[in-house]
């Protein structure tokens, strides 16, 4: 995979949480969260991202039951992801989001947010998560660094 940027998607019914990443730091960051009622708002919103970041990759959280078995949020992420790669032509990954989102609510409350003036940031910080796991992901390999 080329250097780069990485943009990461918690794809949901109502909210898409949108977090960055560069492959050579391997570290994800909260960007954004997408509120828009229609495929093409969404898609316009996310097109804006991709202008602005220029991402060589793109990863969606794959939302699974917790033993891993696929249900119907599993379907409309992946249907989700194809129709990011048909309409930029990037590149899309899937990463594990299962416990994302609890994970995300625990990690905002331990910055002392309550759960009210978490909401807005809970997706964005979702992203990020599935995006760490995704660069920590066995079968994702970056090249090596030079030595210092």
């Amino acid at each position: 995979m080329p250097d780069g940027t990485v943009l990461a998607f918690d794809f949901g019914a109502k909210r898409i949480g949108v977090a960055t990443g560069e492959t050579l730091l391997g570290s994800a960051h909260p960007l954004t969260v997408i509120h828009a009622e229609s495929n093409d708002e969404r898609m316009a919103a996310i097109g804006r991202l991709i202008d602005e970041w220029r991402p060589v990759q793109l990863v969606v959280g794959l939302p699974t039951h917790a033993d891993g078995t696929a249900h119907e949020m599993t379907r409309l992420a992946t249907k989700f992801g194809e129709r990011l790669h048909r309409r930029f032509h990037l590149p899309v990954a899937y990463a594990d989001e299962r416990l994302t989102s609890l994970d995300a609510e625990a990690r905002l409350r331990e910055t002392g947010r309550n759960s009210r003036s978490a909401k807005p940031l809970l997706d964005a910080v979702a992203a990020q998560l599935i995006l760490q796991t995704w660069f920590e992901s066995p079968s994702h390999v970056f090249p090596a660094q030079p030595a210092a």
